[in-house]
C-alpha cells in the first residue's frame, strides 16, 4: 500500500560554524594544553562507562562527576560525562543496527540457499544462485555471518560496546601510514587532535548562555580553566580569554539575541590539524514550531523533485497538477573527502531553494529514501552498481539538510512514497511533455510524478476512449479514481472482462445467443475473455 504524503517536520536544533583567527601563539598554546588534559578524563571515564554496561545507574552516573570534578570544574565535569554517555548510547545504536544486518543477511543467504540452483526470482525476491559453484561459496558466507552474529550477541546483552576516540578510521590509518601519504609525526598531530576534549553544553539563565565557554555580543572568546591549569589564566575567576573576537556571519541576528537574553548555547572548539586553522561551533535548540497543514502547504501548487546519483531534477507543478514552465536541473558531484560531498549537496540545494522561492511556490516534494537496509551484498547479490550507487548516496544527509535549509527560506517540505514514481513518471509523463525543441528525461517525468502524489492527484494517464462507433457508448473506464478513495496510487487488479478494441463484431458478455439468431461467429459463453489493459 502507498503511503499518503506528510509534511516533514522542521529541524530541531541549529549549529553555526566560524574560524578562530589571529590567535596568538600563546591562545594556541592553551587551547591545546586544556583539551589535552580534558581529552585523558574524557578517555579515562569512558572507560568506565563502558565497563558498567547496561547496569549504569544515577548514581554511578554521580560518582564519575564527582570523581572528574577534582581535576577539572564542575560544569567540565558535566559536559563530559554527557559526551561520554551520549557516545556510548550511540556505539550500542549502531551495534544493534549492525547485528539486525548481519540477522537480515542470514535470512536472506537461507532462504536462497533452500531453493534449486538457477531458479529465477521475481521484481522484489531474489530467486537461487545461478550455479553450485556460488551456492557452495555461499554456505560458507552464511558460517562466517553466524559466527560473527554469535560473538555479538553476549556483548549486546551485556552492553558492552566497542568505541575509539578519536575514530576508528584514524586508528587504522596507523598501520598504513605509506599508502595514506602521512609520516608518523603527522599522524601523531591528527590523532592528539581528534582526542581533545572542548565542548561545553549550555545553561539557560546564566551569563550568555554558557559559563564554561563564553561568548559576549562582541565576539570576546574566554573558557574556565580547569584546577590544575589555572596558573595560565589571564582574567579573572581563573579564566582565559583568547586575544582574537569572532563573528558568526551565518544566523548572526539568532544567534545575538540568544547571547543577550542568556539563553543556553553549546559551543566546541576544534583544531584542523591538516589546514593549520581553529574553528568554534555553536550550536543551539530552536523552539518547536507548528507545522503547516498539507491542505495549506499545497494549495497554490508545488516543486517536485526527484534526487539521483549526480543531480536533482525539479519541476514546478500547479494546484491542479500540471507542469508549470520548464524544468531545472541541479548538479552535484559525490567524489572526495566527506566534506567534499557536503559541500556538494549544500550548494545544489540552496540552487534548488532560491529557484523555488523565485517561482512562489511554498511546498517541496520529495521521495522518502531510505536505503539504510538495502546496503547489503546479500539482498541484491552481483548488482553491484546498484549497490555502490545506494551505499554513497546521501540520502539522510541530503534529507536532513533539505529539511533545514527549507525552514530558513520558508518553505515546507513534503515528503511522498517512493513506490513507482520513476517507472510511472517515464510510462504517462516523459512522451507527452517532449517536444520538438526539447526532449524531456526520466528523472524529469519522475519530479512530475513526485509532485503530483504530493498534490493528490493519481500519477498514471489513461488514453481518451474510442468514439461511440467503436464502443460500447463509452463502456469501459477511461478515468482515473478520485483522490479521496483509498488505495487509488496502487497497482491495479487483474479484472476478467472483454477489452472494447479486441473484441470482434458478435463477441463479448451482451452478444446472445448467435447462433439463434442466424448470425456469424461463435456463440458468446464460447469467446476467449481478454483481460482489461494495465
Amino acid at each position: 500500500m502507498i503511503t499518503p504524503p506528510w509534511v516533514a517536520p522542521g529541524p530541531a536544533a541549529v549549529a553555526v560554524r566560524t574560524r578562530l583567527k589571529q590567535l596568538t601563539a600563546q591562545d594556541e598554546a592553551v587551547l591545546r594544553l586544556v583539551g589535552d588534559h580534558l581529552g585523558s578524563l574524557a578517555a579515562s571515564d569512558l572507560k568506565v562507562r563502558c565497563a558498567a554496561g547496561l547496569e549504569h545507574d544515577s548514581d554511578q552516573w554521580a560518582t564519575r562527576k564527582r570523581g572528574l570534578t577534582e581535576h577539572s570544574s564542575s560544569r567540565w565535569a558535566g559536559s563530559i560525562t554527557k559526551s561520554t554517555h551520549d557516545q556510548w548510547a550511540s556505539a550500542h545504536r549502531a551495534q544493534f543496527a549492525h547485528i539486525q544486518r548481519l540477522e537480515a543477511g542470514i535470512r536472506m543467504i537461507t532462504r536462497r540457499l533452500s531453493l534449486p540452483v538457477g531458479q529465477q526470482g521475481t521484481k522484489n525476491t531474489p530467486g537461487g544462485y545461478r550455479s553450485r559453484r556460488e551456492w557452495f561459496a555461499k554456505t560458507r558466507r552464511l558460517h562466517v555471518l553466524q559466527d560473527r552474529v554469535a560473538a555479538l550477541y553476549p556483548k549486546r546483552d551485556a552492553g558492552i560496546v566497542d568505541v575509539v576516540r578519536g575514530g576508528r578510521s584514524l586508528l587504522t590509518t596507523r598501520h598504513n601510514l605509506d599508502a595514506a601519504g602521512l609520516t608518523e609525526p603527522e599522524w601523531r598531530r591528527r590523532w592528539k587532535s581528534a582526542r581533545r576534549f572542548l565542548q561545553a553544553d549550555g545553561e539557560s539563565g546564566k551569563r550568555f548562555g554558557n559559563e564554561t565557554i563564553r561568548i559576549t555580543p562582541d565576539g570576546e572568546v574566554s573558557l574556565k580553566l580547569p584546577t590544575p591549569l589555572v596558573g595560565l589564566a589571564n582574567a579573572r575567576h581563573g579564566r582565559y580569554v583568547l586575544g582574537a573576537p569572532v563573528t558568526f556571519s551565518y544566523r548572526e541576528l539568532e544567534w545575538h539575541n540568544r547571547v543577550e537574553t542568556n539563553q543556553a548555547v553549546a559551543y566546541r572548539i576544534h583544531e584542523d590539524v591538516v589546514r593549520g586553522r581553529w574553528y568554534i561551533t555553536a550550536a543551539w535548540h530552536r523552539p518547536p514550531t507548528v507545522s503547516t497543514p498539507l491542505r495549506v502547504a499545497i494549495a497554490d501548487g508545488a516543486v517536485g523533485v526527484d534526487a539521483n546519483e549526480d543531480h536533482l531534477a525539479a519541476w514546478r507543478l500547479d494546484r491542479h497538477g500540471n507542469p508549470v514552465g520548464q524544468p531545472r536541473r541541479f548538479d552535484y558531484e559525490l567524489s572526495g573527502t566527506a566534506d567534499h560531498r557536503d559541500a556538494q549537496i549544500r550548494h545544489a540545494l540552496t540552487r534548488l531553494l532560491h529557484w523555488a522561492t523565485s517561482t512562489g511556490e511554498p511546498a517541496v516534494a520529495i521521495e522518502d529514501l531510505n536505503f539504510d537496509r538495502e546496503k547489503t551484498r546479500e539482498k541484491h547479490g552481483r548488482n553491484t552498481r546498484f549497490r555502490r550507487l545506494i551505499s554513497q548516496f546521501p540520502t539522510r544527509r541530503l534529507r536532513n539538510r533539505l529539511v533545514g535549509m527549507a525552514a530558513r527560506y520558508g518553505l515546507t517540505v513534503i515528503a511522498v512514497d517512493p513506490a513507482y514514481t520513476s517507472t510511472w513518471g517515464a510510462q504517462h509523463w516523459q512522451k507527452p511533455l517532449c517536444t520538438a525543441r526539447r526532449t524531456t528525461t526520466r528523472h524529469e517525468a519522475a519530479a512530475v510524478a513526485i509532485g503530483r502524489r504530493a498534490l493528490g492527484h493519481p500519477i498514471r494517464r489513461r488514453t481518451a476512449p474510442p468514439r461511440d462507433d467503436q464502443s460500447d457508448r463509452r463502456g469501459h473506464r477511461t478515468a482515473q479514481a478520485p483522490s479521496g478513495i483509498r488505495g487509488h496510487e496502487e497497482a491495479r487488479p487483474h479484472q476478467h472482462g472483454p477489452r472494447t478494441r479486441s473484441v470482434q463484431p458478435g463477441g463479448g458478455p451482451k452478444a446472445g445467443d448467435q447462433d439463434s439468431q442466424d448470425r456469424s461467429g461463435r456463440p458468446a459463453e464460447h469467446q476467449y475473455l481478454l483481460p482489461l489493459s494495465r
